[in-house]
């Protein structure tokens, strides 16, 4: 049976610190707007702030919809899935904001990130997640999964590219300053890092 918790402590900060992948889901107001969900990975770009807020790093790619909600409204879904031990999924819904890197907050919110993730390049912004509910469930279909390695090739392909190449590059991408529903999403040009 699911459970709803008034906070991420104790085991559940623990299960979601240990998970190596999450999954991201937003949605516009707009019935005719398209759901996004977004898997997660790169290993320690996720953390637990306190009890009531959550913060990842969000990195360039060819799409930019989590960022675009977000902005209209807010809304963001955090999972996790036991793929080893006993079966759970979590589930964190919130408010969700994007912090980008011209924002006074950008570099203070870096600091709760490993430095090479905090300086890794492609970062276009911290999604800053205001906890609103907290619940878990059974899991008992997700099935085990064996870990293998970190993918390092969208730090690897980035890591190629100077500041001014990236902010060129969210530039050319359709999906970047505006979602595939139009809503606005990245500014453009990307605003230089404010660190």
């Amino acid at each position: 049976m699911g459970k709803l918790y008034e906070r991420i402590e104790g085991r559940l900060r623990a299960f979601i610190e240990e998970q190596k992948v999450f999954f991201v889901a937003t949605a516009p107001l707009d019935a005719d707007g398209h759901v996004n969900l977004s898997p997660k990975g790169r290993s320690g770009t996720l953390a637990v702030l306190d009890d009531l807020t959550v913060a990842y790093l969000d990195f360039g790619g060819s799409h930019a919809e989590t960022i675009a909600h977000l902005r209209e409204n807010g809304r963001i879904t955090l999972m996790w899935c036991a793929f080893t031990g006993p079966p759970k999924v979590l589930r964190v819904h919130g408010h969700g904001e994007p912090v980008f890197r011209d924002d006074p907050r950008f570099p203070d919110l870096l600091r709760h990130f490993a430095p090479e993730h905090a300086r890794a390049a492609g970062l276009r912004a911290v999604v800053l997640v205001a906890v609103r509910r907290v619940s878990d469930s059974c899991g008992f279909a997700v099935p085990f999964l064996d870990y293998r390695e970190e993918r390092t090739l969208h730090a690897e392909h980035f890591g190629r590219k100077t500041d001014e190449e990236f902010a060129a590059y969210c530039a050319t991408k359709e999906h970047n300053a505006t979602s595939i529903d139009g809503l606005p999403a990245l500014p453009i040009p990307l605003p230089p890092r404010g660190e």
